[in-house]
């Protein structure tokens, strides 16, 4: 593990592509024991998909554009400058609904779903997002119990 501060300028780092936009890595389990840090641009139209996590805690913060959460039994419409903190065991939907692309600063504590993001964009990228016991598989074996369909 790294034990230096980590600068990360536009344009450098890891990214990779999930539903043809850019997520970049801005903080991984390689760089730290606490958490993964991520910038997502969410495709409009896009969701998550009802889903909880057992170990896992997320935040999210949105930059530009709106999106659509379902936290528990909430609805919030999301638009720039709204946080969002999920901790593990209450079910959520990350999703987009509107006409624009959205970015959001995206957390997961503990670090390590930068690998799930990787193996998504790598399954994705061969044609196997259509397949949802390949997805439901995935999600299992990184903390994500999938509690209703992918949207993407």
């Amino acid at each position: 593990m790294n034990r230096k501060a980590i600068i990360r300028r536009p344009g450098e780092g890891k990214s990779i592509k999930l539903a043809g936009h850019p997520m970049a890595f801005l903080v991984t389990g390689s760089d730290t024991r606490y958490t993964s840090m991520f910038e997502w641009t969410i495709p409009t139209g896009f969701s998550t998909g009802l889903h909880v996590h057992r170990v896992q805690e997320e935040t999210f913060y949105v930059l530009e554009g709106e999106c659509d959460w379902q936290v528990g039994n909430e609805r919030v419409r999301a638009t720039p400058g709204t946080y969002l903190f999920v901790p593990p065991g209450v079910p959520h939907n990350i999703g987009n609904a509107s006409n624009e692309v959205a970015r959001v600063l995206m957390t997961v504590s503990p670090p390590g779903h930068e690998r799930y993001f990787e193996e998504l964009a790598e399954t994705v990228a061969r044609g196997g997002a259509a397949d949802p016991a390949t997805i439901a598989e995935l999600r299992a074996r990184y903390d994500t119990d999938q509690l209703s369909a992918l949207k993407g």
